[in-house]
């Protein structure tokens, strides 16, 4: 199996979502934005379903691979990149219309179990980041101790899955969420003395 070719109409599936949208995009737009025919594409990918099962496979690797990459010399740093990361990138990038095609199959997720897998994953990724490195903060005492890890990161968590969803549904800016988190954790998550801390 070609494996360009598989990947080029995963590329070709990312575009026809972004001016379809999910609930419209068919095998014929993803055939043209990949100047393929459709029989190519259901070679690689019998049915629909499956072509979205495997793009979100896709996305989640990519997405994976840019949260593992955050870093920072110490945790602090480390939040604050993953913060800007999920907040700032992902408001600018990749676009309003590929935002909006998510949010829909976030909406069809309840009623298909492949879509609810898939965007788990997602979740659980941004959650472990998150709760390692605030776990991490805590450790070299740079964050206080009374922060719980893992109470943290769902509530960082849900803030930005919202954020991101009333951003798309009512074109909310996610600015002042940004502050807001960043507010908190200035002042929440900070040991009373803190120490110099580097990993």
């Amino acid at each position: 199996m070609d494996d360009d070719t598989a990947t080029e109409i995963l590329g070709a599936t990312f575009r026809a979502l972004c001016q379809h949208g999910c609930a419209a995009l068919t095998v014929k737009d993803i055939a043209a934005e990949a100047d393929r025919s459709k029989a190519t594409v259901h070679y690689y990918y019998d049915s629909r379903e499956n072509l979205c099962r495997e793009f979100l496979d896709f996305l989640c690797e990519r997405y994976t691979a840019r949260i593992l990459d955050v870093d920072g010399s110490t945790p602090r740093e480390e939040l604050d990149s993953l913060l800007d990361t999920v907040l700032t990138d992902e408001r600018q990038t990749p676009g309003q219309e590929f935002r909006t095609a998510i949010l829909e199959i976030k909406a069809q997720a309840p009623y298909n179990d492949a879509f609810r897998t898939q965007l788990a994953k997602f979740d659980a990724v941004l959650f472990d980041r998150f709760r390692e490195i605030i776990a991490a903060g805590i450790e070299t005492g740079e964050f206080d101790s009374a922060v719980e890890p893992a109470v943290t990161a769902q509530f960082l968590v849900t803030g930005i899955t919202g954020a991101h969803a009333r951003h798309v549904a009512t074109d909310r800016s996610i600015d002042q969420f940004s502050e807001a988190i960043t507010r908190c954790v200035e002042t929440d998550f900070r040991a009373e003395t803190p120490v110099e801390a580097t990993r």
